[in-house]
């Protein structure tokens, strides 16, 4: 049975390291014990965390659990559990940068600093459409499909009607691939030259597709693939 933090020396409690030396001095398990505020029966807010990184590796693994697993699989109360979840969003809200409606679209990069949190830990693949206006601003972001783990499937008539509904004059389209490898398979080609096929028919131009994996990206125009 671990000692209660109570019963610490000021210097080794979590909290008071933090206010006295900054966060960057704790360990991960330390950071989670701030949050956690207390343990459990027998173990410390310390021992929570650290088996909350020993079960998970990372924080960004951790960002992967939903609320109900991290009850069920660790043993943290659900009001604990909620708290680290919303860390963690606010980690990952932190780690985008905003392409705001009424922003006008400069270059892939910016699309991928958008979404690169948001997909980075995405077991499924998701696909987006962004709408912009004739001037290449942004009107909005919409989710067309969430396919399963290996796979997206991606109907022109999903993609378009919110075009459509929107009077965009542009979109770009944007998914992951949880493999973490950005690069465009077979279907992705295949895909993307059917919805450039029926923007032209529309008149609305598809400016570019971006494929977002781990910590890089690829997009069809800058990388040849257009």
């Amino acid at each position: 049975m671990s000692r209660p933090i109570e019963d610490w020396p000021d210097a080794d409690r979590p909290l008071h390291k933090l206010l006295d030396r900054g966060p960057e001095v704790l360990s991960d398990a330390e950071l989670l014990a701030v949050v956690l505020r207390h343990g459990r029966r027998g173990l410390t807010a310390v021992d929570l965390g650290r088996s909350l990184i020993r079960r998970y590796g990372d924080f960004r693994h951790l960002g992967e659990a939903g609320l109900g697993e991290l009850c069920v699989e660790t043993g943290v109360g659900r009001p604990q559990a909620a708290l680290v979840v919303a860390v963690l969003e606010i980690a990952r809200r932190h780690g985008e940068s905003a392409f705001r409606m009424g922003q006008p679209f400069r270059g892939s990069g910016d699309v991928y600093a958008h979404f690169r949190e948001r997909l980075a830990t995405e077991r499924r693949e998701c696909f987006y459409a962004v709408l912009l206006d004739n001037k290449h601003r942004k009107i909005k972001d919409v989710a067309v499909s969430q396919g399963s783990l290996t796979a997206s499937i991606v109907h022109p008539r999903d993609v378009f009607v919110p075009v459509v509904r929107e009077s965009a004059a542009a979109v770009i389209f944007v998914h992951n691939h949880p493999s973490g490898d950005p690069t465009p398979s077979r279907e992705d080609i295949e895909i993307t030259r059917r919805l450039r096929d029926v923007g032209e028919l529309m008149g609305v131009r598809v400016l570019d597709h971006i494929v977002v994996g781990r910590g890089r990206y690829v997009s069809f125009v800058d990388d040849g693939y257009w």
